[in-house]
C-alpha cells in the first residue's frame, strides 16, 4: 500500500540553505514546500496540511521564535511539529525554543543523517496520528453496535492517542505494557533509553524495574498503581530513575488500564516521558531568581548603609557625598555586569573613578600598573575605597590645589595586590584627630572584608596610602573552620535576652553594612564584637567570646554561617539571621531562628533585641532609646 505524501515546510531567508535542506530531505519521498520568511510560511500553513515545520531561528524581519509563537496561536497548528535550526546553540535559546512549542533543535552545521532521521520520526508520528484519528472516528461510528469489550478497546485507543500527544510534546518518550494475565512486561526502545539500559542484556520485570526507581519515589508509584487497580482508568505521576551509570533522570509516567471484569485488570499500557532537561531548566530559573533577589537586596542594603553612615553639616554636601558614593558603587557594578559578574578590570575601575578629576594636564592624575581582573567582592570594595581617597584629595588634598598631583600604581607581589596612593604638592596635612567615614570605609573593606592591610602616612605635601589585598581567591577564606558535630534534630533557639552594656557578636562580610549595624547596635547601648567577615573568624569568636547574643549574615562570600550557628546553639547563646535570600533558603535545622531580610530596618532589629524584656518594658521603650540594663528588668 502506497502511503500518501505529507507536506514538510522549510522556512529560511537564505535560498542556499533551503536548497541544502531540500537535498537532504528529498530521499524521504515527501512533499517539500519552501518559504523565504514568516509571511510566506503562514500562507502555506493556512492553505495546506503541514506535518513538520523546519524553522531557521535567526531571520531578519521575524525570527524563528516569533514565527513559532504565531503558529502556536492558531488552533489548527497547536500539534504541528516545529523543529528549530540555529548556528548559535545555548541553554537560553534551547529553553526558549521549547517554550515556544518546539519539539527538537538541530545545530548548524547540519548533519544530513541527523536532520533526515529527526524529520522522519515526526513525519511518521504525524502519519500515525492521522491514521489513529481516522480509526477512532470509525470505531466511534460503530460503538453502538459493538460489544462491551469493543467499547473498552475504543476507550483504550483514545487514551493511547492522548498519551502519544503528550509524548510528542515532551520530545523524549518510551512506552511499555504489562500483560496481567501472563504477567509479562514489554518495553520499547525508548523505555530502555530513558532507563539507560540495553534491550540486549536487560530483562524488564517488576522486580528489576523497581530496583532502578529512586527509593524516595517508590511509595508514590505504588500508590498510583493501587489507585489504577481500584477506581481510576488512568494515572499520572512523577518519579526519578537511577541509571546504572549513577545518573538520575526525572520522568513523568502515565498509565491506562483495560479490564476483563469488574475490578480485574487484564492489561496496563503506559508512556514514560523524560523531563530531566525541563527540571534542570526550572532549577536554573529558580536559582537565578533567588540570586537576582539576593543581589538586589544586598545592593539596597549597601545604599542604605551609605545613606545612614554619611555625615554632613548641610543637605547639599550630604546629597553630594551620597551621590558620589553610590556612583562609585554603580561604576563597579557596571564593569561587573559587562563581564557577566566574572570580574572587573582594575585599570577600567580606576579610570571610571578618576574621570571627574582628569583635566588637560595629563600629570594631574597618573595611574600605572599591569592588567588585573578583580573578583566581584574585591572590585566593589576597592571602588568605594578609591572613591573615598579621591574625594578626600579633591576636598582637602592634592587635587584641591592647581599644582597638586596624585600618583596611583599597583603590582602583584608575594603578599598579593599592592596599591600605592601618593599625593604630591598638595596643601600641608596633619594626622586627623578622629577617624572619619572615609578612613573607616577603607579599613573595613580592605582589612576586614578582604583580609588585606592599609597604612596611612600624613606627609607634609600630601597623603601616602599603601594597600595590600590578597589576590588569590582562596586567600580570602582565611583560617580553618572548626569541625562541628552535625545535629539531626532542629534545636529550639535560646530566648533573646540582651541588655545595655552587654556584648553582641556581629558577623557580616559587606563592610558598609557591617559599619551601619555596628552604629545601630552602639546606639542601642551594646558592645559589638566584630564585624567578623569569615566563618573561620566568627567560629573562633563564637567559641571563646563573651557575647550574650549574635547577629549572623547567612552567606559570607559563598560560605554558609551554619557551623557558627551550631556552636552558638550548643552554648545556648541566642542569635538571629540576616540575609538577602528568602526564608526558604535557611537550613531546616534553624527554621525557628528569627530572620531579618536586607535591607535591615532599625525598628525591627530593635524589637527582636527587646524580645527578652517584659511586655511593660517593651511598651515603654521608645524608638531610638538604648536598651535597658538587666538590673532594671523584671525577672
Amino acid at each position: 500500500m502506497v502511503e500518501e505524501q505529507v507536506n514538510i515546510l522549510l522556512v529560511d531567508d537564505q535560498p542556499a540553505k533551503l536548497m541544502t535542506y531540500e537535498a537532504i530531505l528529498r530521499d524521504l519521498g515527501e512533499n517539500l514546500i519552501t518559504a523565504n520568511g514568516a509571511r510566506e510560511a503562514l500562507e502555506h500553513l493556512l492553505k495546506k496540511e503541514i506535518a513538520v515545520v523546519l524553522i531557521d531561528v535567526y531571520m531578519p524581519e521575524t525570527d524563528g521564535f516569533e514565527l513559532a509563537a504565531m503558529i502556536r496561536e492558531h488552533p489548527r497548528f497547536r500539534e504541528t511539529a516545529l523543529i528549530f535550526i540555529s548556528a548559535v546553540l545555548n541553554d537560553v535559546d534551547r529553553l526558549r525554543g521549547y517554550e515556544m512549542g518546539g519539539v527538537d533543535y538541530v545545530p548548524v552545521p547540519v548533519i544530513p543523517e541527523v536532520l533526515r532521521a529527526k524529520v522522519k520520526v515526526f513525519v511518521e508520528l504525524y502519519r500515525k496520528t492521522k491514521q489513529l484519528a481516522q480509526l477512532n472516528r470509525d470505531l466511534e461510528a460503530r460503538v453502538a453496535e459493538r460489544t462491551v469489550a469493543l467499547a473498552a478497546s475504543t476507550l483504550q485507543l483514545k487514551q493511547s492517542e492522548q498519551l502519544r500527544s503528550l509524548a510528542l510534546a515532551a520530545g523524549q518518550m518510551g512506552s511499555w505494557e504489562w500483560d496481567a494475565v501472563h504477567r509479562r512486561l514489554f518495553w520499547d526502545q525508548g523505555q530502555h533509553s530513558i532507563f539507560g539500559v540495553s534491550s540486549e542484556n536487560f530483562v524488564a520485570t517488576p522486580d528489576s524495574v523497581r530496583l532502578m526507581v529512586h527509593p524516595e519515589d517508590e511509595d508514590t508509584l505504588n500508590l498510583a498503581l493501587k489507585n489504577l487497580a481500584e477506581d481510576a482508568q488512568t494515572v499520572r505521576t512523577e518519579f526519578r530513575v537511577n541509571r546504572p551509570n549513577g545518573e538520575v533522570r526525572w520522568c513523568i509516567g502515565v498509565a491506562a488500564a483495560s479490564f476483563d471484569g469488574p475490578g480485574h485488570i487484564a492489561r496496563i499500557s503506559g508512556v514514560t516521558i523524560d523531563i530531566t532537561d525541563r527540571k534542570h531548566a526550572e532549577e536554573r530559573q529558580t536559582l537565578l531568581a533567588e540570586e537576582v533577589d539576593h543581589r538586589a537586596r544586598n545592593v539596597v542594603a549597601v545604599i542604605q548603609s551609605i545613606m545612614r553612615l554619611t555625615r554632613s553639616d548641610n543637605i547639599e554636601t550630604y546629597l553630594s557625598a551620597v551621590d558620589g558614593r553610590i556612583r562609585a558603587l554603580s561604576n563597579a557594578h557596571k564593569l561587573l555586569s559587562r563581564s557577566r559578574w566574572e570580574g572587573a578590570d582594575l585599570a577600567k575601575l580606576v579610570r571610571e573613578e578618576f574621570a571627574p578629576y582628569r583635566t588637560d594636564d595629563a600629570e594631574k592624575v597618573a595611574c600605572e600598573g599591569p592588567a588585573i581582573l578583580l573578583q566581584p567582592s574585591t572590585a566593589q570594595t576597592l571602588a568605594l575605597a578609591l572613591h573615598e581617597l579621591a574625594t578626600n584629595a579633591a576636598k582637602y588634598g592634592a587635587l584641591s590645589v592647581p599644582r597638586g598631583r596624585v600618583q596611583l600604581s599597583w603590582e602583584v607581589g608575594p603578599k598579593g595586590l599592592a596599591l600605592d596612593w601618593k599625593e604630591i604638592a598638595g596643601p600641608s596635612v596633619e594626622t586627623p584627630s578622629k577617624t572619619g567615614y572615609g578612613t573607616r570605609v577603607v579599613r573595613a573593606g580592605i582589612e576586614h572584608q578582604l583580609g588585606g592591610s592599609v597604612t596611612f602616612e600624613w606627609n607634609a605635601d600630601g597623603l601616602h596610602c599603601s594597600m595590600i589585598i590578597p589576590h588569590d581567591e582562596k586567600a580570602e577564606k582565611r583560617g580553618r573552620v572548626p569541625r562541628v558535630r552535625p545535629r539531626e534534630v532542629p534545636a529550639a533557639p535560646a530566648a533573646m535576652r540582651v541588655a545595655a552594656g552587654e556584648e553582641i557578636l556581629l558577623v557580616e562580610d559587606e563592610p558598609l553594612i557591617g559599619m551601619m549595624l555596628t552604629d545601630m547596635l552602639s546606639e542601642l547601648g551594646l558592645k559589638v564584637d566584630g564585624p567578623h567577615t569569615t566563618v573561620a573568624e566568627a567560629a573562633i569568636a563564637a567559641k571563646g567570646g563573651a557575647a550574650k547574643a549574635a547577629i549572623l549574615d547567612v552567606n559570607l562570600n559563598g560560605e554558609k554561617i551554619y557551623p557558627v550557628a551550631q556552636i552558638l546553639s550548643e552554648r545556648n547563646i541566642p542569635f538571629i539571621f540576616i540575609t538577602g535570600y528568602g526564608s526558604d533558603s535557611i537550613d531546616p535545622r534553624f527554621a525557628n531562628v528569627a530572620l531579618l531580610q536586607k535591607p535591615i530596618e532599625r525598628q525591627k532589629l530593635r524589637n527582636i533585641l527587646l524580645s527578652g524584656l517584659s511586655a511593660d518594658q517593651q511598651q515603654g521603650a521608645e524608638y531610638g532609646a538604648p536598651l535597658t540594663h538587666r538590673a532594671s528588668q523584671t525577672r
